[in-house]
């Protein structure tokens, strides 16, 4: 996966609107300093150009040559600042120093006659330099040209273009954050609805298949949510269409199935033959097998979601339960070689014991893990059907002291059509969903089913169901 299609669409959004924003900030910045420095210029030479023709005016031509009538004090104006320091040149003809600094550079060039020439130079800093060539004439004087030149350093220039970039940059920065955190605002609103199909759908059970409800969302996610409703919808009844046809198989073949036991049995009574009792045996525990196993899937038809749902929900006496189905149990544990017992909490009031569900489900629940017990447990086993409260959970144990499970297979037996390895002790008639079914119906009641180990040997099938009070309340 490339990394653009791992990152989050709010990232994604982020990133698109903020890197233009960020790319115009640094090109307004890098215009706003040049602009503030073409300013800074322009002021420093119209400065230099002022001061250039102000000392101009202050040389004179006479007819024994040139006057200067430059005073001290305007001397000490032009070199008395250390942070803004300003050199002068006055020659004529240009070249042959009058008065100033006789480093001052030439212009580039051939400069025009009152045409001033702005050009950078170091002297030995980085200054800025203004050139005048000015025409003089007097009366019986020979014609002769002026040059008089002005540098100021650079250094306040460029401290003047950094103000300027500040002043502007500043302003410019604040808005830029605060269109970067609108942005943020907008996106974190505009993907809320996303956010909240997202939550929808996170927290859904697998067999959550109702649709999904979204308020006040755009057009677009609408769109999406509306695909996805399609789409559940389409599940929903496919998987309706399925559990119907289990129903209606498994409804079919009940009738034919208890035909064919009875008779079996009549056909078992009658036959004189051993080989043929033998073989009637066989057809007669196949039928029984099939029996059973249309009885299982009508169970776990019925602990579907929608099922469930249908079915009378109300506080169940579990100790009730317990009693009546352990009393149903005792004469074919008898048969198998079982010794089959009951064990109820006694430190707790009757209601104490209830758990709000669906009697006939929790029954077959009970049914289920009595049926496993007796039939791998073995010969000689003792089994216990155990019901106590710990905090606010009911606990439904069946114990056996039989060969048990290895820790592998715990888990795995609760899956549809899987039967664990009970050594010796199987007598491989089972159907592979009995736990499977167990496990539907403690989950659509709120609780869970696990297979423990049993000391010394053995092996507990524990049914956790949440009290009747909670799940009320």
């Amino acid at each position: 996966m490339s990394t653009a299609a791992g990152r989050s669409l709010h990232r994604q959004l982020l990133l698109w609107l903020l890197l233009p924003q960020i790319v115009l900030w640094l090109v307004a910045a890098f215009g706003a300093y040049r602009v503030a420095s073409r300013h800074a210029d322009e002021l420093v030479d119209a400065s230099l150009l002022q001061a250039a023709r102000a000392l101009a005016r202050q040389i004179k031509p006479t007819a024994s040559g040139l006057f200067v009538d430059l005073p001290r004090s305007a001397q000490d104006i032009l070199s008395a600042d250390p942070d803004d320091r300003v050199m002068y040149t006055v020659s004529s003809p240009p070249g042959q120093l009058l008065l100033g600094d006789a480093r001052m550079p030439s212009p580039p060039g051939a400069p025009a006659l009152d045409a001033p020439v702005f050009y950078d130079a170091t002297v030995p800093e980085p200054m800025r330099v203004v050139s005048l060539d000015l025409h003089l004439g007097a009366p019986g004087a020979a014609d002769s040209t002026l040059r008089v030149q002005i540098a100021r350093a650079s250094a306040p220039r460029e401290l003047l273009a950094r103000r300027m970039l500040l002043d502007t940059a500043l302003p410019l920065s604040l808005l830029i954050a605060l269109m970067s955190v609108g942005v943020w605002a907008g996106i974190r609103r505009g993907l809320r609805p996303l956010a909240e199909l997202q939550r929808q759908m996170e927290g859904r059970r697998a067999d959550a298949l109702d649709p999904v409800q979204l308020r006040a969302a755009p057009p677009e996610v609408s769109a999406l949510a509306g695909a996805v409703n399609e789409l559940l919808g389409q599940v929903q009844q496919s998987l309706g269409q399925q559990r119907r046809f289990i129903s209606d198989a498994a409804h079919q073949l009940r009738t034919p199935l208890a035909g064919l036991k009875s008779q079996t049995e009549l056909a078992l009574a009658a036959a004189p033959d051993p080989a043929l009792r033998q073989r009637l045996q066989r057809v007669h525990d196949s039928a029984v097998r099939c029996a059973r196993l249309v009885s299982q899937l009508l169970v776990l038809a019925r602990t579907e979601p929608e099922a469930i749902a249908a079915q009378g929900w109300a506080p169940v006496d579990c100790a009730a339960l317990v009693q009546e189905v352990a009393a149903e149990w005792v004469p074919r544990a008898l048969v198998a070689g079982i010794d089959l017992g009951v064990e109820i909490a006694v430190d707790a009031p009757a209601e104490g014991l209830q758990v709000h569900g669906v009697a006939l489900l929790l029954r077959e629940a009970l049914i289920n893990l009595i049926d496993n017990a007796v039939r791998y447990a073995g010969r000689g086993a003792t089994l216990t059907v155990r019901l106590r409260r710990v905090a606010d959970d009911l606990w439904l144990e069946v114990e056996d002291n039989g060969p048990g499970l290895p820790p592998a297979e715990r888990e795995r037996v609760f899956e549809r059509f899987v039967r664990g390895e009970h050594g010796s002790t199987s007598h491989g008639d089972g159907c592979g969903l009995g736990l499977a079914i167990v496990r539907e119906i403690a989950e659509r009641h709120g609780g869970g089913a696990a297979l423990l180990p049993a000391a010394p040997r053995g092996c507990i099938a524990r049914l956790t169901l949440p009290l009747y009070h909670r799940v009320a309340h």
